[in-house]
């Protein structure tokens, strides 16, 4: 959206300021939204804050200190106006900082505040009121704390009003959102952790859908997108959605993204089961290892976070495999690969042409037709896990994540099937997704971009699964065939996005965009304290 300069404003501003104790020429441009100035001292650094990351501008008083040097006894009355803007640290960290400007001529500063408020005015994107969903049981019982010392203030700040819950029980929030009038906020903001962050999902997603006459139990349904963004202020054990989409699981980090109106797209996958909706997925659909891991220490809640430690070494010794049929649809619209080195960043060009093109072929041929039509392919095996990440599912412990290429909002999945093999080989795999190490470079690991699929597992084949009957009646020849074997026909757990799910035989669909986060994805170079400080103003300007 083109930026308007206000009527009989000039496009550039600039007047010599104080700052500190000296002065400093400052500059003002309000069609290119850039406001620069030279620090006096720290050898005369030059600073440039872009406009549509200015928190906040306030007239303010002179400190003390200021007031009663010896230069200020000549002036009769100083005037001062503080700017708070984002400051950009490493590891894609944001900060809140000022700095204060100062001046004799009361109509001079005037000036000033009224052009960068108005400058303010025009960032349509940013939130005025928003809608927040505290979770105080979550991660560390932090929740609560985290949003009334590090959040809130910044939001006041901002001049946000905000609406608060507390949440008291499980689905507080999303059987909350279908009563609630949403049309009056411009966003909802969950605290808490990965599981607090998909209640709010489930929410809006269902009341969109409700709202608009859609059938979620429909698996071909063609879904209404969300307009309304979510935010995250993290405050779980893993943030694993929040550090995928932001780089960092920071609150105040997420707070100023939310702040500054940041809007990100992402893709969400629906899961049903015989025509019966069951979930929507974002981050991880894990089958065998990872379900087996969630199963375990949902028995071991006493144990805090710890609990995901102790079921994973367990379930690692344990070195479960499982047999069953998945068949897929290769998501032949987009771009990329999950073995490129094209990583989902801020922009990222590939989500933008990939939704061009699936958007294309829907318009072309219909869903319903376009499904029916395309190649499916089938792989029937014994596996040690299979996961679907429709983003890197990048954290702390894994900063790379479990698909490094995954991409936020291009219509599609990452599936990555990894079959037996020897324990050793499997723990060699697992390492490589803490490390910088190609973790599908095995001959027992294939991935595979996805738009949908479905996996029925061996014992709910011989149980007459409808969705084993489907696969049955479209699929002939298998594109990899592994001997059949009783020896282990006990079915694991689908973990969906830290949530068991009760059936073993999914349908998975991936569907482009369906909602938007106050997020901007990962930045390609996020830069250091001296962010603002490495070009001149004149180069800039």
């Amino acid at each position: 959206m083109e930026r308007q300069r206000p009527a009989g404003r000039p496009p550039r501003l600039v007047s010599s300021l104080g700052l500190g104790q000296r002065c400093s020429e400052v500059t003002l441009d309000q069609e290119r939204g850039l406001l620069a100035w030279r620090h006096p001292r720290r050898g005369g650094e030059n600073y440039f804050v872009p406009t549509s990351e200015i928190i906040a501008v306030e007239e303010s008083e002179l400190n003390k200190k200021q007031r009663n040097t010896g230069k200020w006894h000549k002036l009769a009355k100083p005037h001062s106006f503080t700017v708070y803007y984002v400051k950009k640290a490493r590891n894609h960290r944001w900060w809140c900082r000022d700095v204060t400007f100062w001046c004799v001529d009361e109509n001079l500063c005037n000036q000033w505040t009224q052009a960068l408020k108005e400058l303010l005015e025009m960032q349509k994107c940013r939130p005025k009121r928003l809608l927040v969903y505290i979770n105080p049981y979550g991660g560390k019982r932090q929740g609560k704390r985290i949003y009334e010392q590090k959040v809130a203030p910044l939001f006041s700040l901002a001049s946000i009003s905000t609406d608060v819950v507390i949440t008291e029980h499980a689905n507080h929030a999303k059987d909350n959102l279908f009563e609630v009038n949403i049309n009056k906020y411009d966003g909802v903001v969950c605290v808490g952790g990965d599981g607090m962050f998909s209640e709010v999902m489930h929410g809006l997603i269902g009341r969109m859908q409700k709202d608009s006459g859609i059938d979620q139990n429909n698996p071909k349904a063609p879904l209404v997108q969300c307009n309304i963004r979510i935010g995250i202020i993290p405050a779980g054990s893993t943030d694993c959605v929040c550090y995928s989409t932001v780089g960092i699981s920071d609150p105040v980090t997420s707070a100023l993204h939310i702040i500054i109106g940041d809007s990100q797209p992402l893709d969400v996958s629906s899961v049903h089961h015989n025509n019966t909706f069951l979930k929507y997925s974002v981050s991880l659909l894990g089958y065998g290892f990872y379900g087996d891991i969630l199963k375990d220490s949902e028995k071991k809640r006493w144990m805090g976070p710890m609990r995901y430690d102790y079921s994973g070494f367990k379930t690692f010794l344990s070195h479960h495999y499982y047999e069953g049929t998945i068949s897929f649809q290769p998501a032949k619209h987009t771009l990329g690969s999950p073995r490129d080195k094209d990583s989902c960043r801020t922009g990222c060009y590939i989500c933008k042409e990939s939704e061009q093109q699936l958007a294309e072929q829907q318009k072309k041929c219909g869903l319903k037709n376009e499904e029916d039509e395309e190649e499916w392919k089938v792989i029937k095996g014994k596996f040690l896990a299979i996961n679907a990440v429709n983003m890197s599912c990048a954290c702390p412990r894994s900063p790379k994540g479990l698909s490094p290429a995954a991409h936020l909002a291009d219509g599609s999945a990452d599936l990555i099937l990894v079959r037996k093999c020897s324990r050793f080989d499997f723990l060699r795999h697992l390492v490589r997704n803490t490390n910088q190490d190609d973790q599908f470079d095995f001959s027992f690991v294939d991935v595979y971009r996805v738009k949908s699929f479905q996996f029925t597992s061996k014992l709910s084949e011989d149980n007459g699964s409808n969705v084993a009957d489907i696969g049955k009646k479209r699929f002939g020849q298998f594109c990899r065939d592994h001997p059949a074997c009783c020896c282990n026909i006990a079915d694991s757990t689908w973990n969906c996005d830290g949530e068991t799910l009760d059936s073993s035989a999914i349908e998975v669909r991936v569907h482009c965009q369906l909602m938007k986060l106050f997020a901007r994805g990962i930045e390609e170079n996020c830069k250091d304290e001296a962010a603002y400080s490495h070009s001149s103003i004149e180069h800039l300007l």
